[in-house]
């Protein structure tokens, strides 16, 4: 790991452990000598702010690869339960998977005015309402009336 410029090696072992520790903030404060004072005199210095904010980063990215990687098995398993024999089971999964959002599509302030990529798809409410018919339908029944 590279060191951060200016920070010294207390510095350097507190954000260590904030990160990679099973502590909580208070242990890890706690273990280094730390008080909330000094911390707070910390927080306002630029260096310790931006190696902080650089392992905050990291930590959050590396998160988001651990979920990408469990993706496909979560998607797997939420289609197997389409024809789970707990009716509730089996509906709740088909409405995860119709209103599922799409991780990658860019957020609605990125968007640059495209609406067809600002915020979560919206069904319709007629379509909502047949697709729920559906759903709520006795096993069997294939007929979704229009009333």
């Amino acid at each position: 790991m590279p060191q951060a410029k200016n920070l010294t090696r207390r510095q350097r072992a507190l954000i260590e452990d904030l990160f990679t520790s099973a502590m909580n903030e208070e242990q890890v404060l706690a273990k280094h000598g730390v008080g909330n004072v000094l911390y707070s005199r910390w927080l306002a210095d630029e260096q310790f702010v931006a190696e902080f904010e650089r392992r905050m980063t990291q930590a959050y990215r590396s998160g988001r690869l651990i979920l990408a990687r469990y993706a496909i098995v979560a998607a797997s398993k939420l289609v197997a339960l389409t024809d789970c024999e707990k009716e509730e089971v089996a509906r709740k999964s088909c409405l995860d998977i119709i209103t599922l959002e799409d991780p990658t599509r860019t957020a609605p302030s990125d968007a640059a005015g495209d609406p067809s990529e600002a915020g979560p798809a919206e069904l319709p409410p007629e379509t909502a309402r047949r697709i729920l018919a559906a759903l709520a339908a006795p096993p069997g029944d294939t007929q979704v009336t229009d009333s």
